[in-house]
């Protein structure tokens, strides 16, 4: 009786965990989605909300942090137990920069509010965008009913995202190449999709986290990346 008092205890604990990690990915998929709203309509007021509620998306990791110090030292899981409160750990980690991310692109949005639209990159923005939060959703689903194909499909589809960041960035210094008015404008916006690629690279490793809790290894190949930005150069 006494080890099902435990086993439900522990149950219990991650089930508090698991309702924390919820209510992160909800708030970071609100605060990405506010962030291109802001951006697209340029409004400042929602690019504002966003800075400002990045705290709450903060106090949550450190909820996760708290308890599952609690739970190593009260507990202490073994095996299946503990991949499951690391996962839980490393997840929060990696939705907490997200949100840190969706922030920052806010913050750009502030800037960008006073200038004029620098043709349609925006367009390509806001397509690399909903590509990041479809595997937002879809990583948080894997990781709720704990299927690694979803998983493994939400790790892949990271280069697609990183193929458009490299087409942007080209574009952008075409820009600003063909008329230096674009240059502050176009600096903005290259912070804004590399913003974007790594909230991409953040969920594709809560993806690779996923894997590892369904099956007990992280992914036996080399993560697929597509970003070449830092080989683009202009003739």
């Amino acid at each position: 009786m006494e080890h099902d008092h435990i086993v439900r205890s522990f149950d219990d604990d991650l089930g508090r965990l698991d309702a924390i990690i919820a209510q992160m990915g909800g708030l970071v998929e609100r605060q990405l989605a506010d962030a291109m709203q802001a951006l697209v309509k340029r409004d400042v007021e929602l690019a504002q909300t966003v800075i400002d509620n990045d705290v709450l998306i903060d106090d949550l990791e450190t909820q996760v942090d708290q308890q599952t110090i609690n739970i190593l030292a009260l507990r202490q899981p073994m095996a299946d137990d503990l991949r499951s409160v690391i996962v839980v750990l490393k997840m929060a980690s990696n939705l907490e920069r997200i949100g840190d991310y969706a922030k920052n692109i806010a913050k750009r949005v502030l800037i960008l509010s006073h200038m004029e639209p620098v043709g349609n990159t925006s367009q390509s923005v806001q397509r690399m965008a909903g590509l990041v939060q479809v595997m937002i959703k879809n990583v948080l689903d894997a990781y709720g009913t704990l299927d690694i194909h979803k998983a493994d499909d939400v790790r892949l589809r990271d280069q697609e995202v990183d193929r458009i960041h490299t087409s942007l960035f080209r574009e952008l210094l075409t820009y600003m190449m063909e008329d230096p008015h674009h240059i502050t404008a176009c600096t903005h916006l290259l912070f804004v999709s590399k913003n974007i690629e790594r909230i991409g690279d953040h969920v594709t490793s809560i993806a690779e986290y996923v894997h590892f809790l369904v099956s007990g290894e992280m992914p036996a190949d080399e993560r697929p990346k597509r970003d070449l930005s830092s080989q683009t150069t202009l003739e």
